[in-house]
């Protein structure tokens, strides 16, 4: 089952009524990840540029659609390669602010996956 995200705030998401104070991944059944935004900043030096690394983490099989909260002011982007990646999936993304990926999120319908950022 989809989880609800409850609100979100400058470092903070709620989750199913369950705060986390890190970037968050949501995978289509259910589960709450912490984001490995590790595998951004070894290419890119910030984890505000997805990597395909990245990208391939998040990516998961059967899922349509990828949602990507950019933060709270947007500053979350997609590099080329990661863009590259769900295209040649056939999966759509959608890029965000996190205020407003929250709703979309929570009205999205079908398999999705999240990368919620919860900063910047």
């Amino acid at each position: 089952m989809k989880p609800r995200i409850d609100a979100t705030e400058f470092g903070s998401i709620t989750i199913d009524g369950k705060t986390y104070e890190h970037d968050v991944v949501l995978r289509a059944g259910g589960a709450v990840e912490k984001r490995k935004k590790k595998l951004s900043k070894a290419v890119y030096g910030t984890s505000h540029k997805i990597s395909l690394a990245e990208a391939k983490h998040v990516y998961e099989k059967g899922v349509a659609h990828v949602l990507i909260g950019t933060g709270q002011q947007g500053l979350v982007e997609l590099s080329d390669e990661a863009a590259g990646l769900f295209t040649r999936k056939g999966c759509r993304v959608e890029l965000l602010p996190t205020p407003q990926a929250i709703h979309a999120w929570n009205a999205a319908e079908g398999p999705a996956t999240a990368l919620i950022h919860i900063t910047c």
